[in-house]
């Protein structure tokens, strides 16, 4: 069994503040060691539920988070970007058969997370036919455009339970949950007790979690300054909607996210 992680920062438990974000930054050393730490329980539990390959997508800002030398011998670690439109799954394909998130987070627009923001904090939402849309969303829908099941999450409350209603098998586990500016978070260690046994789990039902894409992607971004959304109105099929909103339709989650890429 070939398994995709895609691990991200602002969802794992304990990581509050931007500067625990940061590479180089003092406050990222603790943060990188439980990114590091929540995805290696998730490999363990891929592995005892299977796993031979797995691909570890460090997929947080500089995508030099994740300690190397801490992950299984199973691990093919994707470090930096790719420059794909696929961004956070870059190296993803048809040859998977599941796909995890690591230290997701909630997108712009919500309140679960004090990081919750959707790619970048330059849009106030991220919206997919109709409602507001998370990272998680957006890649699902890659995933999917592949044809491999999302199985397992793990970041804030809040993701988790947005995260069923686009799959509703999927496997989560809320490791914190955000009020205002402060997180409330779970114990480090039961934190990764609980993904590898959701990871294990998640994989065990993978046909359960496929889900199909829709015919049609209708994409509105809400920017926060509006030259930004008159600079993105230029991009073909880009439409102004008003002076910080632009919108746009694809056929597909990969045509979806290549206008991102160059609008966002």
């Amino acid at each position: 069994m070939k398994v995709y992680i895609s691990s991200d920062i602002e969802g794992v438990t304990n990581v509050t503040n931007w500067d625990e974000t940061e590479l180089y930054h003092d406050a990222h050393e603790a943060a990188k060691k439980q990114m590091t730490r929540e995805v290696v329980a998730a490999c363990r539990g891929a592995i005892a539920a299977g796993a031979t390959e797995i691909f570890v997508k460090d997929a947080h800002d500089s995508a030099r988070n994740i300690i190397a030398e801490e992950l299984p011998e199973e691990v093919t670690l994707i470090r930096g970007w790719t420059g794909s439109p696929e961004s956070m799954m870059a190296g993803l394909d048809e040859t998977f058969d599941a796909v995890i998130y690591i230290g997701y987070h909630s997108g712009a627009n919500y309140d679960g997370n004090p990081l919750a923001h959707t790619m970048n904090t330059q849009n106030n939402y991220f919206r997919i036919n109709g409602k507001d849309a998370a990272e998680f969303d957006m890649n699902t829908y890659v995933a999917a455009c592949h044809g491999v099941p999302a199985v397992f999450l793990s970041g804030d409350e809040q993701l988790c339970e947005h995260a069923k209603e686009l799959v509703p098998s999927i496997e989560t586990v809320g490791v914190k949950y955000g009020v205002g500016g402060a997180t409330f978070n779970m114990n480090a260690d039961k934190a990764c007790r609980l993904i590898e046994a959701g990871v294990e789990a998640g994989l065990k039902k993978r046909e359960e979690c496929r889900i199909e894409e829709p015919e049609t992607y209708d994409v509105e971004i809400s920017f926060k300054e509006p030259a930004k959304a008159y600079r993105a109105c230029f991009f073909p099929g880009v439409y102004s909607v008003d002076a910080r909103t632009v919108s746009y339709t694809a056929e597909d989650a990969l045509e979806m996210m290549t206008v991102k890429m160059f609008i966002l």
